[in-house]
């Protein structure tokens, strides 16, 4: 069991280490810190939204925000989409689930906002109708 678990630390720190390896992608990441700044500066807020383990980290990432991740400071506006049972329900009950995000990116944002969907597979119907109504929102 050890061995495995060392397997799975070691596969984590390879990926990192690819990451920091990527100019693309620590060129990405930086678009997407900015973006956040700029939207957060001008009264906008980040928005994120996923599918299981992805709906928990959603969760996680907008309270970071709204908390205080690493030391004191003001609340950053941020929300994760689905975390409002009636709504999901509501929504799920009288359009199908598939349209749960896309309702609430429909209601929630604005153009200052930054949402981040977030999917493992990248083929969750929900996520996607959630994409194409925030970029139809401009």
């Amino acid at each position: 069991m050890i061995e495995l678990i060392k397997t799975e630390i070691k596969k984590s720190i390879d990926l990192k280490h690819k990451v920091l390896q990527s100019r693309e992608i620590l060129t990405q990441l930086e678009v997407l810190v900015n973006e956040c700044l700029k939207s957060l500066k001008n009264g906008g807020k980040i928005i994120f939204c996923g599918n299981g383990g992805s709906f928990a980290d959603s969760q996680h990432l907008a309270a970071e925000f709204v908390s205080r991740l690493r030391f004191d400071r003001a609340p950053l506006a941020s929300i994760a989409l689905g975390t409002n049972s009636s709504n999901m329900s509501a929504i799920a009950n009288d359009y199908g689930y598939n349209q749960v995000f896309k309702r609430e990116i429909l209601s929630l944002s604005n153009k200052e906002d930054i949402f981040i969907p977030i999917s493992t597979s990248g083929n969750s119907e929900n996520v996607l109708d959630a994409i194409i109504a925030a970029k139809d929102k401009g």
